[in-house]
Formats: structure tokens, C-alpha cells, sequence
């Protein structure tokens, strides 16, 4: 853990109070780099593991979003310019192709499928 993670409390309920983890785009660029080739993986979970990571009740669904939607931008321009899928981060992993962000994120849903797909045919 080279960063020093930001952890805020929130309110959580009418008399409770929780730790919210603020992530860093590098924080999530890790954990979509760890989660298994060619599998669909919820963002949900990731943020729970990103909070268990970091000593946070939850993660903040929505600065995860915002980075998610900066890697995929960034890692989809560099596969247009030509660099291999190995060397980007692979944003496919956590994007249900059924969802509307996947419409929103560069690429789309056929894309997102695409990777997965050639990710499971690789040995």
C-alpha cells in the first residue's frame, strides 16, 4: 500500500456513523487489475474489497464510478492507438455489458463483451 488512503466518516442511518473510503483512480486501477481474466466482477464487490483493504466500513460508489469511467477512456484510447490489451488496465472486468454506464463508457456494451470473450479463449 503505497498511498495513503482517505477515509472520511459519513452518516450512516438516524444515530450511526461509518468510514467511507475516498479512493485514489491508482486504488481502483489495482483492484481491476487483480480481479480474474474474462470474468464479469461487480463493482459492488470491489468496493467492498477496497474498503476491507483499507480499513473502511464501505467505498464510495460514486468517485469509483467516475474513476471507472477515467480508465476506460484512457485505456480504450491506448488500444486505438495500437498498444496491446495486456499493457492497459482491463476496465471490462468490472462493467456489467448489460448496464447503462456501459453504454456511457468509451467503447459500449459490444466491446466490453468482445474483451471478456477473447479473455476467456486465451490460455
Amino acid at each position: 500500500m503505497s498511498e495513503i488512503p482517505t477515509i472520511k466518516p459519513r452518516r450512516k442511518g438516524r444515530n450511526g456513523m461509518q468510514s467511507m473510503l475516498i479512493p485514489s483512480e491508482q486504488m481502483v486501477v489495482e483492484q481491476i487489475r487483480s480481479a480474474p481474466e474474462g470474468v464479469f466482477t461487480e463493482a459492488g464487490l470491489v468496493r467492498r474489497q477496497l474498503a476491507a483493504k483499507y480499513g473502511a466500513d464501505a467505498c464510495c460508489p460514486v468517485t469509483v464510478q467516475r474513476h471507472l469511467r477515467a480508465i476506460a477512456e484512457f485505456s480504450f484510447g491506448a488500444l486505438e492507438k495500437g498498444e496491446p490489451a495486456s499493457m492497459v488496465t482491463p476496465y471490462w472486468r468490472m462493467v456489467d455489458p448489460a448496464s447503462l454506464l456501459a453504454k456511457r463508457l468509451a467503447g459500449g456494451p459490444d466491446f466490453i463483451r468482445q474483451q471478456l470473450a477473447a479473455e476467456r479463449r486465451e490460455p
